[in-house]
């Protein structure tokens, strides 16, 4: 491209730089009053919220680490993060990434930006790093400003993991770090979605509305009895396997391998939008997306890729199954138990034992026995044996389970009552909750023991 000087010669024009094009589009970003709004509640919503949950009697038990949220302040970003992957995530990315595009085609103003910065490729980035920054910002504050408000409302006390055992306050924190860490990897999928979306369907609100719907798909699938593979093949997996990093080992092969799966995912959508971009024809005003290459361009790349990844992990892992099988329930729900028994010891200060001396184990059924002993459900009921030293009787416990279809489980006591038949325990100083009652575990879908 050439420009004429006042004394009638010709010269280049100069492209802007990425770095001026992406403050420009940061600062159009940040002037918006809902991406102001956004920043303001992400970094101080959540610490109200779970300084507020965490001061009631009833605690949201069925939210993966809820029932610890009197206990420790290291509960509340957990808790926020399981909110966050189900509903907040998804719809931020909507805001952001989604419309980044679009709004251009509403106000006309692609001719504007075209002669300004003279580059379709050098838009692109500049709109996808400002977006992309926009978006950390507003992950971080979810992350920070939860964490903040569980430490002041609670304190930095340790956290019982899902395996029963106890984590350092150090540990703690670095396990919920590197839980919001592995949390971007899907964000950035739904948000290189977001971006697809919005360059493919031009003003259209689907645009808009795609990161969202593509979660809630994805969401709804996770809970359908699907084979591990097909599970781990969903970038959004990644919202759920970061609870490995809480048992001891970490069961860190769903979550690198969800991870591994939401960067692709997130690159692929990326490059897509990026060829839809620099291909389209900014003359015609009245353009409005194109239905067909969103599909062409869109739908099927992704599809196949779903298609070529469910193959690859079923090839390289032992996932073609629903990967919660009998003998894994019987040994996680034993370790759990083994972890807890020694708590509660603890609190009623007992003589101290080791899991090795309490030689932990489980006995559990599907259905009683009347169907297959593998997959979800909340049919699996459990006999817990266990041992003490200079105790000739064998401690037994009753529980049953209900267990999600991504391993998770949630175990109630039916007792004895001075074991996991009641709420809780008496101690020399006053009731406490029984951590026997009712817990949480993981089984881990991809383990080969």
């Amino acid at each position: 491209m050439t420009v004429a000087t006042a004394e009638g010669t010709v010269v280049p024009a100069r492209r802007v730089p990425v770095s001026r094009g992406y403050r420009f589009e940061l600062v159009k970003l940040v002037s918006q009053w809902r991406i102001r709004l956004l920043v303001l509640a992400c970094w101080i919503a959540p610490a109200l919220f779970v300084a507020g949950v965490s001061q009631q009697s009833t605690l949201p038990a069925d939210t993966l680490f809820g029932r610890w949220m009197h206990a420790t302040g290291w509960a509340g970003p957990l808790v926020m993060l399981g909110f966050a992957g189900t509903w907040a995530l998804p719809l931020l990315t909507s805001v952001v990434a989604g419309d980044v595009f679009a709004s251009e085609d509403r106000l006309g103003t692609w001719r504007h930006l075209l002669v300004a910065v003279r580059s379709p490729a050098r838009i692109f980035v500049a709109k996808s790093l400002a977006s992309l920054t926009v978006i950390l910002l507003l992950v971080a504050g979810l992350a920070v400003s939860s964490a903040v408000g569980g430490l002041v409302a609670v304190g930095d006390q340790p956290l019982v993991g899902l395996d029963g055992h106890l984590l350092t306050t150090g540990d703690a924190a670095g396990c919920v770090l590197l839980a919001w860490v592995a949390a971007l990897a899907p964000t950035l999928a739904l948000a290189a979605i977001g971006l697809l979306g919005s360059v493919a369907l031009g003003r259209s609100p689907m645009g808009l509305l795609l990161p969202p719907i593509v979660a809630l798909a994805m969401s709804v699938a996770q809970m359908l009895p699907l084979p591990v593979a097909v599970r781990l093949a969903l970038p959004t997996y990644a919202f759920i396997s970061w609870n490995g990093l809480f048992t001891s080992p970490a069961q860190l092969a769903p979550l690198l391998i969800a991870v591994a799966v939401s960067l692709v995912w997130a690159v692929l959508a990326t490059v897509l939008a990026y060829v839809l971009f620099v291909r389209r024809d900014f003359t015609n005003p009245a353009y409005d997306g194109s239905g067909r290459r969103a599909i062409t361009f869109g739908v099927l790349p992704l599809a196949a890729l779903t298609a070529v990844t469910v193959g690859g992990i079923a090839v390289a892992t032992p996932s073609t199954g629903s990967g919660i099988e009998q003998d894994k329930v019987q040994r996680s729900l034993a370790t759990v138990f083994g972890h807890l028994y020694r708590l509660q010891t603890q609190q009623l200060h007992r003589p101290a034992v080791t899991e090795a001396q309490l030689r932990a184990t489980a006995a559990c059924t599907k259905s009683d026995g009347q169907a297959a002993q593998e997959g979800a459900g909340n049919d699996w009921r459990c006999v817990v044996s266990w041992h003490l030293p200079g105790v000739s009787v064998t401690g037994t416990a009753v529980y049953q389970l209900d267990i999600t279809s991504d391993g998770r489980f949630v175990a109630d006591g039916d007792g004895p009552k001075e074991v996991n038949g009641y709420f809780l325990v008496r101690t020399s100083t006053g009731d406490a909750p029984n951590p026997l009652w009712q817990f949480d575990g993981n089984v881990d879908l991809l383990d080969t023991h």
